[in-house]
């Protein structure tokens, strides 16, 4: 019998004992994927942190040292950090867009205080609360309510008064670009807010934000890191453009590094609907937020955090019901019924639901793919599952044929080699995978195996004999999402 050694050689004369060691066999089990999440976000135009370069971080502080407190990237980190989980998290700070506008709003103070109390503005879905005195002038409480704005280093703005325009408070945000048009401005969102007497407070929305981040230049960025998921707040029609080209080559078999996006939208259902059925993207999840004071780049960080310490712990369990901490929910008024939410998941946008207690939690986390190449319904990559669990099944497979076949000869089965030859043929790469699909079944990843063993194709090909070609019909497990029941009952 020839034993095929690895660093032994066969021409060794010297005595006398040498002992080699073969990881090969080692690992009997599946393989623990490593999943990292990336935040995508702008910083503060004076940042101490280095730009479009992905930098782990441990905590929110450290993003707020780096980037700088008000900063969008910092916010993600905060809400990114409050899931929970111990996830593997990078930042990559982007800077202003040349030539880009800072958003702007106002609010504005009214009327005759005649009973002391506390303002409650919320900016972003984060309180702001500022005494305003009975009897005092209009430019004193608002220059409070300002002072208060600015001390907390948190919010995406910061705050300013003009003595000509006695009672307005002018609110800019901390960077410059169209997403801060998206801050929310609210005054007594909480039930237990109310305005003093006599004192009115308008809130006016933020706008004049212009300029769009250069996504070429963010991909350019990404380097040969496996990103695992990213949460990025940059996906209009034309970014998501240029980040869906690199997720699909990432996806594609040359690559084989899947990154799987998560994303938020602020903006009505006609608006919500419109956006999801521009996209097409089986590795895009975008969680319509509508009315939520929440901002749109913490729901993403949210969102993404909640889903990707989930998909890491299994890729096949669904996502509803996961609470996405410290999201506010819309007022009940604004907030979406059933039928409109039925509406946006078929639109290719993900929906949340609200609890009793009105924590915000993962309805149904689906992609923004929707048609085949041919424009047709095709729900094959409906929700994030299949992605991540196909992502999986890619990578146990590569572990497992790398790791036990390393340096193997390719045989035709009926090749009478010796047990201890380096040498595989179809037929045992064939009951690998079988093996493979059976322990994937036991942890609830695939189902079916005796249709996986009846379609499995294990073959060498024709044209080039170093070449084993496998067709695998792998039977993804699916999630349970309804449950109907027809009750027929007698008196």
């Amino acid at each position: 019998m020839a034993i095929s050694f690895n660093q032994i050689p066969s021409s060794t004369r010297v005595p006398l004992c040498y002992v080699e060691f073969d990881n090969s066999g080692a690992l009997t089990s599946t393989p623990v994927m490593e999943w990292r999440l990336l935040l995508v976000g702008q910083a503060v135009a004076d940042c101490e942190g280095p730009l479009l370069t992905p930098t782990l971080i441990t905590s929110a502080d450290q993003a707020s040292r780096l980037w700088g407190q008000g900063s969008m990237l910092a916010s993600m980190f905060r809400y990114a950090k409050r899931q929970g989980g111990i996830l593997e998290t990078w930042g990559l700070a982007v800077p202003d867009p040349e030539a880009a506008v800072a958003a702007t709003g106002d609010v504005t103070l009214s009327g005759a205080c005649s009973a002391s109390g506390a303002i409650s503005l919320y900016i972003g879905g984060e309180r702001v609360r500022a005494l305003a005195q009975a009897g005092e002038a209009l430019t004193v409480t608002a220059a409070r309510l300002a002072a208060a704005i600015n001390e907390n280093g948190e919010l995406p703005v910061t705050a300013s008064t003009a003595e000509d325009q006695p009672g307005v408070i002018r609110l800019t945000c901390c960077w410059k670009g169209a997403t801060g048009n998206d801050i929310d401005l609210q005054i007594n969102y909480g039930t237990d807010d109310t305005l003093p007497q006599g004192l009115r407070v308008a809130c006016g929305p933020m706008s004049g934000g212009a300029g769009d981040p250069d996504m070429a230049a963010i991909v350019a960025a990404l380097g040969d890191t496996w990103w695992k998921a990213m949460s990025c707040p940059y996906l209009r029609k034309a970014e998501r453009d240029i980040l869906e080209e690199w997720l699909d080559a990432q996806f594609g078999p040359l690559r084989q590094q899947e990154c799987q996006v998560f994303g938020a939208f602020r903006g009505t259902l006609a608006e919500a609907s419109a956006y999801g059925n521009a996209g097409n993207s089986e590795l895009v999840s975008v969680l319509a937020i509508g009315a939520m004071p929440s901002s749109p780049w913490d729901a993403a960080a949210a969102y993404g955090m909640r889903a990707a310490t989930s998909l890491a712990d299994d890729p096949a369990r669904p996502l509803q019901t996961l609470e996405l901490t410290g999201l506010k929910a819309p007022r009940r008024e604004d907030r979406w019924n059933m039928e409109e939410r039925n509406i946006l998941l078929y639109d290719g946008m993900a929906t949340f639901m609200v609890a009793g207690d009105d924590t915000v939690q993962i309805e149904r986390e689906v992609t923004m793919y929707q048609r085949n190449a041919w424009g047709m319904a095709d729900p094959s990559y409906l929700d994030v599952q299949t992605p991540a669990t196909l992502g999986y099944w890619r990578y146990a497979v590569r572990s497992r044929i790398t790791q036990k076949f390393p340096r193997h000869k390719l045989a035709d089965d009926g090749t009478r080699y010796g047990p201890g030859q380096a040498v595989v043929t179809p037929s045992v790469i064939r009951a690998e995978l079988i093996a493979l699909h059976g322990e994937l079944e036991g942890k609830g990843l695939l189902e079916n195996l005796e249709t996986f063993k009846e379609g499995l194709i294990v073959e060498r090909n024709k044209d080039d004999r170093n070449r084993l070609d496998v067709l695998a019909p792998p039977d993804l497990v699916n999630q349970f999402r309804v449950f109907a029941m027809q009750t027929r009952f007698v008196l």
